[in-house]
């Protein structure tokens, strides 16, 4: 009897054709068949709720907390790269020309230059980092891309002419391109399933940390003195410390020796992660990984689709494209606009005290992503992260409207702060589970790749962005001002309307879950409703402990 999968199993059902214990043994055989045939093992944690699995996992859950820690230097650096730019004494120092009313400022093209070698670096970062990854590990890459952060913090400290912080954002951008891959890669392989995507969304939430406090720091020094930039800039090193720490004492992903065939050393590492979890075995649970990564080898064989640039190909294509979705419809929803460039764009509409808003706005940023990090293993992924990007869009079409209106300057501007507000709420929402599936969509024999190359594609248009977002905002040029949010209006409707039809609901789901529901090509809007070969052993397996 092989069990149908498309449908809910009412085992009960078929407890009048015979013995109801022998019945339900042989249900029970069936399903664990059908699941094995299809890489899926019961881990024999499928039933445990969020905090039982915390509890359970302590280890593992910290491991994750740590790694994701490391996250805030990537929001850190960022923020502060994107805000001090906005600083009296960094304009006094790196300034080129002068406006219309003799004051010095740095040239269009400069910021230009300067946001798109960053974006350049991280395309470099996350297109060729991933192989590096899958063939010396996950921990070789931290250190990797941590060199080039130290790298690039060091020439950002020294820089006294723009063409050597051009060099530093160049570096910066390699590292955290790299960092935004690998991070999202290793909690995916290393976290519970049951609590995988509140560990996903720590990745924002330690970001969003790291992109409050660089504009507080610049904040802080611009009360004290308005011409200091170079001390924020200083505090980098900090942030840079603390991670390399982290990542000498975490293990390696067993998952990826899982992958390369170190299967001692993968025992041993998932024997680390999962210290203290009372009568853990460490075989069996690294044999389901095995079964898994040799499901996917052998359809990848039979399909002749064995090598990387598979990721462009057939169903695997399709989890490439979901992948990269929610960020890359954040890029052309005003990304570059309202948070990039967040303190250039308050002062080019002629907000005071542009430093103090983007603290405002980042405040808020740690307040959605606590509520999303709270509920997304509980609601799921794609209604946050469709709802986000659908938030977004909205205030784009407000923010626009403001530009055209002829009201007063006050009312204009206090309507302008409260979009900019709600357009972070849906950032928020959209980009924490947005990274979430960089790291989670993809098979586990190609996930390395998909992530990069998937965070990559957001920064190719990231690239585009970095050069015609200063245009439209600097006097001298374009001078759009709030009618700048038109742009991304028009540019971020289709990828929004598409956003509901393309991502899917992975919450909850193995990897080898996945791979079944994305092989049987399941709409993705019914991924939650669609019951998985190890669903109907989970209950068939209930069923038989109930008869018993």
């Amino acid at each position: 009897m092989t069990l149908p999968i498309d449908d809910k199993i009412d085992v009960a059902q078929l407890e009048g054709s015979g013995d109801a214990i022998e019945l339900a043994d042989r249900v029970k055989y069936d399903a664990a068949q059908s699941a094995a045939d299809r890489g899926q093992h019961l881990s024999g944690y499928e039933t445990l709720g969020i905090i039982e699995t915390i509890m359970t996992f302590k280890m593992a859950a910290f491991i994750c907390l740590a790694v994701t820690f490391s996250a805030a230097t990537d929001g850190y650096q960022i923020s502060m790269n994107g805000n001090v730019i906005a600083n009296a004494g960094f304009v006094s120092r790196f300034a080129t020309e002068t406006d219309s009313t003799g004051a010095r400022i740095i040239a269009a093209p400069i910021f230009s230059a300067w946001n798109v070698i960053q974006s350049i670096g991280q395309i470099i970062g996350m297109t060729t980092l991933p192989f590096f990854a899958a063939r010396f590990g996950r921990k070789s890459a931290m250190y990797l891309y941590w060199l080039f952060l130290f790298a690039s913090v060091f020439c950002e400290a020294f820089a006294r002419h723009w063409q050597v912080w051009l060099v530093g954002k160049l570096f910066a951008g390699i590292g955290v391109g790299s960092m935004q891959f690998t991070i999202p890669t290793y909690i995916t392989e290393v976290s519970p399933v049951r609590i995988r995507g509140m560990m996903l969304m720590l990745y924002n939430f330690w970001f969003s940390v790291g992109s409050f406090f660089a504009p507080v720091a610049l904040q802080v020094m611009y009360k004290k003195n308005p011409e200091n930039y170079l001390t924020p800039v200083y505090t980098q090193f900090a942030q840079i410390g603390l991670m390399i720490l982290i990542y000498v004492v975490i293990p390696e992903s067993p998952a990826w020796c899982v992958s390369i065939g170190k299967d001692e050393m993968g025992r041993k590492m998932l024997a680390r992660i999962n210290r203290g979890v009372k009568d853990f075995d460490v075989d069996a649970q690294y044999n389901i990984l095995v079964q898994t990564v040799a499901h996917e080898q052998q359809l990848a064989e039979e399909q002749k689709r064995e090598k990387w640039w598979n990721i462009f190909r057939g169903v695997n294509g399709f989890r490439t494209i979901v992948s990269m979705w929610a960020l890359l419809a954040q890029q052309f929803l005003g990304l570059g606009l309202f948070y990039s460039y967040s303190s250039y764009f308050f002062s080019s509409t002629g907000l005071e005290d542009p430093f103090l808003i983007t603290v405002i706005t980042n405040a808020i940023q740690l307040a959605v992503i606590l509520l999303v990090v709270a509920s997304v293993d509980r609601l799921g992924r794609r209604n946050i992260c469709c709802s986000g990007l659908t938030i977004c869009w909205i205030c784009n079409v407000a923010v626009g409207i403001l530009g055209v209106l002829s009201t007063t300057t006050e009312g204009k501007n206090t309507a302008f702060v409260f979009f900019c507000c709600v357009w972070i709420v849906g950032l928020q929402m959209s980009g924490s589970t947005g990274w979430g599936y960089v790291g989670e969509t993809s098979s586990q024999r190609l996930r390395a790749h998909t992530a990069g190359f998937s965070a990559a594609c957001t920064c190719v248009v990231g690239v585009v962005m970095g050069v015609l977002v200063p245009y439209m905002l600097n006097a001298n040029q374009f001078n759009w001002g709030l009618k700048t949010a038109w742009f991304f209006a028009g540019l971020g409707l289709p990828f929004t309307v598409l956003a509901w039809f393309i991502i899917p609901e992975t919450a909850r789901r193995s990897p080898a879950e996945l791979d079944e529901l994305f092989e049987r090509k399941i709409r993705p809007w019914r991924f939650h409703k669609t019951q998985t070969a190890t669903e109907v052993a989970v209950d068939a397996q209930q069923h038989v402990v109930s008869t018993h």
